[in-house]
């Protein structure tokens, strides 16, 4: 064999001796497995207020073990939410419900986290179990704004394109969002840039057909996302992680791919995120994706290794061997799991148990393990 066929042949990844439930530490805080909770819309507040069901959902999970719970996709200003039943953190009475969840979520062992987002074109719809269309100003909707005016699908409502006073209000408006997570007692926040939301709009060009310093090329269409890092991160502590939600491509010919969220998490990375979790799609309606148990693996292990990063791997990781391989193939430093924790609040300890491993279990739950 040539030396260029011996450099061909891939190699497996090299094995670590950190596994899931091994702590893991980002700047001050100590998550004591890792295993996150992803973000999980419940579409159940009232004018974006946090309530007993939040409370209840995401306390259970802290309960069964996570080494982070993060509070769904909470919106910047009240035209970012996707429905009129999504969490809101736009003014100062959002916070105290909030901080009653962060505060369960830390004496249970887990760390607190917030992702902060903004729907753009994709907001003003209904909630999913009515069948999620569209809504319209009298339906108890608004009008959606993007970077351009172009419509996610021939379903939804053209977008208002913003200005750049506008887009400049909304990167605020993050910054004003991770101050009240601050004051609700939050140790971990992430933004919110995939599944064709705002951010994602912007770094996307199918959806960003600017011809100003937003749109063109991939430094311009950085620009709103990287702005809004860098104003989070100026108020966000330094000893506390800062996280980046991206889709790392579009599985659309035109539009984001894997390389470009390389060069993203480069420059997020500078300006001071800590982690990249890694999904993918949701701007485009009609995309082919290749679903199956960990499709999404691999961008978490591009990212981390070529742009030197912490990543998560999240999408269909369901088992715990599978999550397990994950960690010490070093293809990614944490697992998020989204739907397998509706299924079992309690799969951390399952988990543990399977694998062989001795966890900390709330005492009033200890008969039962």
């Amino acid at each position: 064999m040539s030396t260029l066929e011996a450099q061909a042949v891939p190699q497996a990844p090299t094995k670590s001796a950190v596994g899931l439930f091994d702590p893991l530490q980002i700047r001050d805080i100590k998550f004591r497995n890792r295993i996150l909770v992803s973000p999980m819309c419940q579409y159940s507040s009232v004018e974006g207020f946090a309530n007993d069901w939040h409370l209840v959902h995401l306390g259970s999970r802290a309960v069964g073990g996570a080494g982070a719970v993060i509070v769904e996709a909470t919106a910047v200003e009240a035209i970012g939410r996707i429905s009129p039943g999504d969490m809101g953190i736009w003014k100062d009475h959002h916070i105290e419900p909030l901080a009653r969840i962060a505060r369960f979520l830390k004496q249970q062992g887990a760390v607190p986290g917030i992702q902060l987002a903004h729907a753009g074109r994709k907001a003003s719809t209904d909630v999913p179990w009515r069948g999620g269309r569209p809504l319209t100003v009298d339906q108890e909707g608004w009008e959606p704004v993007a970077p351009s005016a172009l419509a996610f699908a021939d379903s939804y409502p053209v977008p208002r394109e913003l200005t750049v006073p506008e887009i400049r209000g909304i990167v605020q408006a993050f910054s004003d969002a991770a101050q009240r997570a601050l004051h609700a007692g939050f140790e971990l926040l992430e933004l919110h840039a995939a599944h064709g939301y705002l951010a994602h709009e912007f770094l996307s060009p199918l959806s960003n057909r600017r011809t100003d310093e937003y749109g063109g090329s991939l430094e311009n269409r950085m620009r709103f996302p990287l702005e809004a890092i860098s104003t989070v991160r100026a108020i966000w502590p330094q000893c506390l992680p800062l996280f980046l939600r991206i889709s790392a491509t579009d599985w659309t010919p035109g539009g984001w791919t894997d390389d470009d969220s390389v060069e993203l998490a480069k420059a997020a990375k500078q300006r001071g995120v800590d982690l990249i979790d890694c999904s993918s799609g949701g701007n485009v309606a009609k995309a082919t994706i290749p679903v199956k148990p960990g499709y999404q693996v691999s961008f978490a292990a591009k990212i981390r290794s070529e742009a030197e990063i912490l990543t998560g791997a999240v999408g269909m990781i369901t088992e715990a061997a599978q999550a397990e391989e994950i960690i010490r193939g070093r293809e990614a430093d944490v697992v998020l799991l989204a739907r397998e924790f509706l299924r079992e609040p309690y799969w951390p300890l399952n988990a543990a148990k399977e694998l062989g491993v001795k966890v900390n279990v709330a005492e009033q739950y200890l008969r039962a393990f």
